[in-house]
């Protein structure tokens, strides 16, 4: 049950992958911030440049076909390549301030303009309920709440869909990027407990939790690092050691995908459901929610509703990676995509023929 994200499963990466059909290491987008070790630059959330970016996101296929996209705070969206090159009234750059209903009554008003105008393809995105749960884990009521809250406004765009009399011809494909897991104190890993085998530096470590990511100076082998670490976490004598296992890149299992960029560090963390890695102990008390965790751990999915003439309704389909939704956007529309990670068979398998 449940759609399932790619490696690591936290936001930038899997937003990009939904909309390229490319696992991290093929689109360039291996964490939500990152430094390029070949260049020594610094990627963020608020990083435009098409240098980040690789692959073709579905808005740039629709435009290169010629026709009309449109996207509402999609992570990637703002970024200018080939023929897309964001159009202010059609592409609108993050703004967590503007409210869920302004941005529903926006895309609907898409559908007003003269029908050689409206967009073929829309995006529309909504943080909650990940923001709260990152405060207060998923399983506080505040939580229940964020998705009622994404309910009425889901409710709110089927009604003006229905309204324009065009929900039934409309096809709506609602995801979630990845899922979530409570974390708390008690389940922390501390590196520097591995100093009588190995001590890892601060400046060593590019991320922490839930993905811990080193990279070893020029020097220090990686291998060496990664031997001593693993036997220092299996000694036992390490608090919850067992619970975090340490990889060169290359042999992390293959079902990651996370090997084939010179951007993901050649250490790779791979850390049991809601665990964290810290440098040190310290007396700073929290216990939220979290994810990025190995994308096998089921807290980990998130959802996949499809909704329009080639969506059976009532239907049930297996679990699958989300880099399978760009084939079937792209054969809804009937237009030929970039190449990708998804399958080509995949659209055939869910949809209905078309009429």
């Amino acid at each position: 049950m449940g759609l399932i994200p790619v490696f690591p499963s936290l936001t930038f990466p899997n937003h990009y992958s939904i909309v390229t059909g490319l696992y991290p290491a093929h689109h360039g987008i291996i964490n939500n911030h990152f430094l390029d070790p070949k260049t020594g630059e610094f990627f963020h959330m608020a990083s435009h440049e098409p240098k980040w970016w690789l692959g073709e996101p579905l808005w740039e296929t629709v435009v290169n076909h010629g026709l009309k996209a449109a996207t509402y705070f999609w992570p990637g969206s703002e970024v200018k390549k080939g023929f897309w090159d964001c159009p202010e009234e059609l592409c609108m750059k993050y703004n967590a301030s503007v409210a869920f209903e302004d941005r529903v009554d926006t895309v609907l008003s898409y559908f007003d303009l003269p029908s050689s105008e409206i967009p073929v393809f829309m995006t529309l995105y909504f943080e909650d309920p990940d923001h709260q749960g990152h405060h207060v884990g998923p399983d506080d009521p505040e939580i229940t709440e964020a998705v009622a809250r994404i309910d009425r406004m889901i409710g709110r765009l089927i009604d003006g869909l229905e309204k324009r009399g065009i929900f039934e011809d409309v096809t709506i494909i609602m995801v979630g990027d990845h899922g979530m897991v409570g974390t708390c104190d008690k389940k922390l890993i501390f590196l520097d407990d591995l100093a009588p085998w190995i001590e890892i530096p601060a400046e060593w470590v590019w991320s922490y939790s839930p993905l811990l990511a080193i990279h070893p100076p020029p020097g220090q082998a990686a291998s060496d690092v990664v031997a001593k670490m693993n036997e220092g976490l299996e000694s036992g004598k390490i608090e919850n050691g067992k619970y975090l296992k340490v990889y060169l890149k290359e042999e992390l299992p293959s079902r990651l995908h996370y090997a084939a960029s010179d951007r993901i560090p050649p250490i790779i963390g791979l850390i049991e459901e809601s665990f964290k890695v810290e440098q040190k102990r310290s007396k700073r008390k929290e216990c939220g929610g979290s994810h990025g965790y190995d994308n096998a751990i089921f807290s980990m999915r998130s959802i996949f509703i499809g909704h329009g003439p080639q969506f059976g309704r009532g239907k049930k389909v297996p679990s699958f990676e989300n880099v399978e939704i760009y084939n079937l956007v792209t054969s809804i529309l009937s237009i030929h995509g970039a190449p990708n990670n998804g399958s080509s068979a995949f659209p055939v398998s869910i949809l209905l023929p078309r009429q």
